[in-house]
């Protein structure tokens, strides 16, 4: 007797509000997932950074070192040194300068590294920013639902449609990102 009094966009409004309540769960998640990622790849890139400044002082350090050896070799020739004595200078020398050669080898793939993790992080922020607006979206739409069920207004419903489809739009963007955010 009851179900003969229901008007029939009822059900449709169930079955949209239930859409819409899916799509709110996966948007969150997935605006989860993103933001895990964004941190991971910033704490990565940190730690790239940190081994690049690293490297930078070794090689400075090893810069300060080959300059003093440089200066001593001017002294010991100025002396009339061994040719043997020389030689060592010259040989630690040009190892300091194979060691520097190495070490902004080095930096360069470590910066590189850092760059992509930075990449990452971006592109994981980019992503969980939409999916979270989303969930707002969609959580509005629910809301909308909801109340337009228990007064049983369709025009309300007719709203909580529309909200909903911002909603899902952003929802889609999440993965694709047809549009930008700025």
């Amino acid at each position: 007797m009851a179900e003969s009094n229901k008007e029939p966009w009822l059900n449709y409004l169930a079955l949209s509000t239930v859409i819409l309540a899916v799509c709110a769960t996966l948007a969150t998640f997935k605006a989860g997932g993103y933001s895990t990622r964004s941190v991971m790849s910033q704490t990565r890139a940190a730690n790239e950074w940190s081994y690049y400044q690293s490297k930078s002082v070794k090689g400075y350090l090893h810069e300060l070192q080959k300059d003093g050896l440089a200066l001593q070799l001017l002294a010991v020739r100025s002396g009339k040194a061994s040719p043997a004595v020389v030689s060592a200078y010259e040989k630690t020398i040009a190892s300091y300068d194979g060691k520097l050669a190495k070490y902004e080898e080095e930096k360069g793939r470590i910066e590189k590294a850092a760059r992509e993790q930075e990449r990452i992080r971006d592109d994981a922020q980019r992503h969980s920013q939409i999916f979270g607006m989303a969930v707002i979206y969609l959580q509005i739409a629910i809301l909308l639902s909801s109340i337009s069920a228990l007064l049983k207004k369709k025009p309300v419903w007719i709203l909580s449609m529309a909200v909903g489809l911002v909603g899902i739009l952003y929802f889609a963007n999440g993965f694709f990102l047809f549009f930008r955010l700025s």
